[in-house]
């Protein structure tokens, strides 16, 4: 079993319905068992066009027995059964569910980089993950270090029950 991060954002339709349906569907895929759940972060858009509506985002802590193009593949099936088209870079989307860490696992492929090329100055990614796990480190550093020196920490905020 290797451990890995996982990290859902949702900014159109049943935002909260999405990300909880996307959960249910990760730890009901075979080899993956989902081990933790961050609180829900209510963002901004970071890149793509302007006017989009706010994302919610989380984060999970997954092991799981999939290799890792495995585990692509299947967080992108899950991607597609809630409607997730990929047509404009960073732009609106249903569900969107990147791998940000499989283990220790290092890794310049252009279908999988890992860890995340972007993950480290990512608010939306590193404030969940350091309100999940306090202690966690991204290459070395810690996540809630990462975190504050984030350009889009500052406007994130937990979201409420049911948002």
């Amino acid at each position: 079993m290797v451990s890995c991060i996982l990290a859902l954002g949702s900014n159109l339709g049943e935002r909260a319905g999405t990300l909880q349906a996307a959960v249910t569907a990760l730890a009901a895929t075979a080899g993956i068992t989902v081990e933790r759940v961050s609180d829900t972060a209510v963002t901004k858009p970071v890149g793509g066009p302007a006017g989009q509506p706010d994302f919610l985002n989380l984060v999970l802590r997954v092991t799981t027995t999939l290799a890792p193009l495995e585990l692509l593949a299947a967080c992108q099936e899950i991607e597609a059964a809630h409607h997730r088209t990929r047509e404009v870079r960073w732009g609106p989307r249903t569900l969107d569910i990147d791998v940000i860490t499989y283990g220790d696992e290092t890794s310049e492929d252009p279908v999988l980089t890992l860890p995340h090329p972007r993950a480290a100055e990512r608010g939306f990614v590193l404030l969940p993950w350091s309100w999940m796990e306090p202690e966690a480190e991204l290459a070395g550093k810690p996540v809630a270090e990462l975190a504050a020196a984030a350009s889009d920490t500052p406007g994130i905020k937990r979201a409420e029950a049911g948002a």
